[in-house]
């Protein structure tokens, strides 16, 4: 082995070995177990929320596979219909070429699919370079063939069964991106607006009505005023109009619950097409929608004249003046409302009246003795949860789940945007709509409804024809009448990722791969999707799947957020790509990628300031295992993980630890007996005996860690065992009876060298894939283990035989005896090479007999004389002390240290503890240091904290000396 370990070498060998190998595909044998991976958008780059679920999900995956399951992790990705879109037009714009509407259709999807073949290569190389062992050979897109026929099935089936419908209804739009979007796309946070008083004209000129509004550029479209009925102030008003003021309409003075009397002056403007309360309302009373608003949010031509084609706010601050000239504006007060804005272009959202596509999700029974979409679809979805069918890890999140399923409304599944699956429906020119699973079956219902059954065979219509080639073959037979025109919207993007269990299966076909791995073994996701994905995959598999969950258990990992417990976000500056924690980065190439392509260039300083300050030298490199093992270890069951790279570089020296503890164990019996002959006989030592008892303990609790998802507790556990008990302790006692044991000693001790190490290999595999199939490849023949890979072995499973509570009695007296003797060293500073007298005084019978049976350890480890037992009656001399139990061991001073310069040595050690004391009680008693951070405060307390401990510790030891 080389030295030191090279993780670049490492990984790109293994890597490539795996899948060469077909490691990744499952065995064919053995129960099933499954995870669909979260199908990561194809907008850029992979991120470290997609790395720290990964590490998760390649864990559990290889602890399967190991554990004999028929184990796949399905892979692909999301085509991301908004995001991508987005992605691509800011690209176009920057590199200056033509925009999407000047391309038209066709030719900015040739644009997106480029930019797909891109970012979805470099996602597929960021998730190869994580060591995930996925199935490349079943790697599925949401836009391939196979998946696009599913989704129209998905579709058809549900309109088939009376659950989706086209209707006019008042949707959340999106004026920058034209797109209506869903509840769970709009951000609404506080911001500071204004509340506008206008009085609105009695038609009978008796007086006026004043009405409060936040959006004064909606009055144009206004279409009652509404009073509380039990409001005396307005009780006679009821039933009479209003001249509304700008327009030439007389609106009704309607009574409603809805209103609330306090606010305001008790009576509220409606406006049924640009507000959902309003649209309710105006249901109610059957009030018309007059809409006010273009797509882009100007104002359209059927409103009066001076306002046509203004921008909405434009229109805002005319429509205000004209009141105010009008003598109508009453007053104006500052106001903090809710500002609805869409989560990826931050433009404010309207409520907009438009024709779109919705599942039911809200009726009880469609009227004709078929099942409405809550019965069908959401109660089973509640059901899945409440009779155990499928889990939450952690549990409270079912509360989450319930409480948006209960309260759940109609879902708009149609957007206007070119990427994405475009929907089957046809128009034909008197408006009929014809829903088919190709543009031939529209053809099919389109004729058929004219009693023309004969005219597509007729003319040669092939099943697989497009809707062009159709229209054209019927233009030139003169019948144009039945030419069709699809449906241009596209649908939700989580309309077709709903079905991502089973339609990387092979649904709708009933396939083997469906049969076997569905449904799943286990979701692993981010909470910010359980409305988006998660409820809507329980929905949609219930109900295709004829009752069945698609997964059995969903684990709901935190989000990754930067060290002071920020969310990583690019116009925050805080963004880690995971390939430049695992190949490192220099300061300037970090700046100049969190500083390109900001939204607000004018934030660039900033962040070029807060890079500066967080990585003064750039990041080290640490390797994937590094990483990987810093995700696990922070993998709190339902918290968030505060990521820092500098953690993951402390993990990078657990791999040299692991790397360097390997190599003395090959050093220590490559070429020599390993105890492969059984014939020979094997002596075990304490020592040997206490590891492997230990390793048994550790074996127990990884797989209850594994069960549990507590992956923290399992790197925890892996790691004291590793670093602690086998390297630092392990190693150590093994050097006595590989340099003075008998034959059958050292076959013993060389062979509970590999086989232990070639266990806490296998246990670590799941987690640090690379370096333990490295070291793994070299110590497996020493433990007489042959195999292809490690990943192929079994995983360690434990054997309660191997338990030797003595042997680890015996172990834990014998460090916490040299750990005594260490510190007697390390207080006096006394060289570590430097052998000492010991006198051991008031020893029981049990300490007697250890002493006995591990002189050769003790000796050996701390460094020291024999020990000589003093007679009870014999004074001690003057000695430093460490205590066990009841013993006492005693290390006297004289001759050992010069006095007078260990006295001057810790006097300076005292002297400048002190300064460096008094500065942080300094800046801990500045009247500025409580407006400093928590974090820095607390990091100032802990230092002053220290401080004085070690002062006393100092102080303590110097009063020892000075006695002597």
């Amino acid at each position: 082995m080389d030295k030191t370990f090279e993780a670049g070498a490492t990984e790109s060998h293994w890597a490539a070995f795996w899948e060469r190998s077909g490691c990744y595909t499952p065995s064919g044998s053995g129960e099933p177990y499954s995870i669909m991976i979260p199908p990561p958008n194809v907008t850029g780059t992979l991120h470290m929320g997609h790395a720290f679920q990964h590490t998760v999900m390649d864990a559990l995956t290889r602890y399967h596979r190991m554990r004999g399951y028929d184990t796949l992790w399905q892979p692909g990705t999301d085509h991301a219909g908004i995001a991508t879109q987005m992605v691509v037009e800011r690209n176009l714009k920057l590199a200056g070429e033509p925009a999407r509407q000047d391309l038209g259709r066709d030719k900015f999807l040739e644009k997106v699919w480029e930019w797909k073949r891109y970012s979805g290569g470099t996602i597929e190389a960021q998730i190869r370079r994580m060591g995930s062992s996925v199935d490349w050979s079943r790697n599925a897109f949401t836009m391939d063939p196979a998946y696009s026929t599913a989704v129209v099935e998905h579709f058809v089936k549900l309109h088939e069964d009376g659950l989706i419908y086209r209707g006019k209804r008042l949707v959340n739009w999106d004026p920058v991106l034209q797109t209506a979007i869903s509840d769970l796309e709009v951000v609404s946070e506080e911001e500071n607006g204004k509340l506008w008083h206008f009085r609105y004209p009695l038609a009978d000129g008796s007086g006026s009505l004043t009405v409060a509004t936040t959006r004064p550029e909606t009055m144009l479209g206004d279409t009652a005023v509404a009073v509380h009925p039990e409001d005396e102030r307005y009780a006679a008003l009821i039933g009479k109009t209003i001249r509304l003021p700008l327009t030439d309409r007389e609106i009704p003075i309607v009574a409603d619950d809805y209103v609330d009397r306090e606010f305001g002056s008790g009576a509220v403007k409606i406006t049924p097409a640009h507000d959902f309360n309003d649209y309710a309302l105006g249901q109610r009373h059957q009030l018309p929608l007059i809409n006010v608003l273009t797509p882009t949010a100007h104002i359209v031509d059927a409103m009066p004249e001076a306002y046509r084609g203004l921008d909405r706010f434009v229109a805002r601050k005319k429509i205000v003046a004209d009141f105010d000239a009008l003598g109508l504006l009453e007053k104006v007060e500052d106001h903090k409302l809710k500002v609805p804005r869409g989560d990826r272009s931050g433009a404010v959202v309207e409520p907009y009246l438009t024709d779109q596509w919705f599942v039911d999700l809200t009726r009880k029974d469609l009227g004709d003795g078929r099942p409405g979409g809550w019965t069908a679809i959401i109660k089973p979805a509640i059901e899945a949860f409440t009779e155990g069918r499928i889990k939450f890890v952690p549990e409270n999140w079912i509360n989450t789940y319930n409480q948006w399923l209960t309260n759940i409304q109609d879902w708009c599944i149609s957007r206007q945007l070119w990427w994405g699956h475009r929907i089957p429906a046809w128009y034909d020119a008197q408006g009929s709509v014809f829903v088919g699973r190709s543009a031939y079956d529209a053809f099919v219902q389109a004729t058929g409804a004219q009693g023309e059954f004969q005219l597509l065979s007729m003319l040669k219509v092939a099943s697989t024809d497009s809707t062009e080639e159709i229209n054209e073959k019927l233009r030139s037979a003169d019948a144009d009448r039945f030419c069709l025109t699809q449906d241009n919207d596209v649908f939700d993007t989580w309309f077709s990722s709903d079905i991502w269990p089973m339609a990387t299966l092979g649904w709708p076909e009933k396939s083997a791969a469906l049969n076997k791995w569905y449904p799943s073994s286990v979701l692993v996701t981010g909470f910010d999707i359980i409305f988006f994905w998660v409820a809507r995959m329980v929905m949609m598999g219930r109900y295709f799947m004829n009752g069945e969950v698609p997964f059995r258990e969903v684990y709901i990992t935190g989000l990754v957020r930067d060290p002071e417990g920020n969310k990583m976000s690019k116009s925050k500056g805080n963004v880690l790509d995971p390939l430049d924690v695992i190949d490192g980065i220099t300061l300037e190439d970090l700046i100049a990628k969190r500083t390109t392509g900001l939204m607000k260039p004018e934030t660039a300083p900033k962040i070029e300031a807060k890079t500066r300050k967080d990585y003064p030298k750039g990041i080290e490199a640490v390797g994937t295992d590094a990483l990987r093992f810093t995700f696990a270890a922070l993998a709190t069951q339902g918290r968030d993980v505060r990521f820092d790279a500098a953690r993951a570089a402390g993990y990078r020296n657990f791999c040299n630890k692991i790397w360097n503890a390997a190599r003395y164990v090959l050093i220590s019996c490559e070429d020599q007996d390993t105890g492969l002959d059984a014939s020979l006989p094997v002596e075990l030592s304490t020592a040997d005996l206490w590891i492997a008892s230990r390793l048994q303990r550790l074996e127990t609790e990884v797989v209850e860690h594994f069960q549990n998802y507590r992956f923290d507790l399992l790197a925890t556990a892996l790691y004291q065992f590793i670093w602690n008990e086998y390297c630092d302790w392990y190693l150590e006692l093994s050097k006595p009876a590989l340099l003075n044991g008998v034959d059958a000693e050292k076959r013993g001790t060389r062979r509970t060298l590999v086989r232990v190490l070639e266990a806490w290999l296998r246990l670590l595999h799941p987690i640090m894939p690379f370096i333990t199939e490295d070291v793994w490849q070299r110590v497996a023949p020493l433990a007489g283990v042959s195999g292809n890979s490690i990943m192929l072995q079994p995983y360690p499973q434990p054997n309660p035989a191997k338990i030797n509570e003595s042997a680890e009695a015996d172990i834990e007296w014998l460090k916490a005896f040299i750990l005594g003797v260490r510190q007697i060293r390390g207080e006096m500073d006394i060289s570590p090479g430097k052998a000492l007298p010991l006198l051991i005084q008031n020893p029981s019978t049990d300490d007697t007999a250890r002493l006995q049976r591990l002189i050769g350890s003790i000796e050996f480890l701390a460094r020291v004389e024999a020990p000589r037992v003093l007679d009870p009656s014999e004074q001690a001399p003057q000695s430093a002390t460490a205590l066990l139990g009841a013993m006492k061991l005693l290390v006297p001073m004289a001759g050992l240290i010069d006095k007078e310069a260990e006295l001057a040595r810790l006097t300076r050690r005292i002297a400048a503890l002190e300064s460096d004391l008094a500065k942080t009680q300094a800046r801990v008693d500045n009247p500025n240091f409580a407006k400093a951070p928590p974090t820095v405060q607390q990091q100032a307390r802990d230092l002053q904290a220290k401080q004085l401990q070690d002062l006393a510790a100092l102080r303590e030891q110097c009063e020892r000396i000075a006695a002597l």
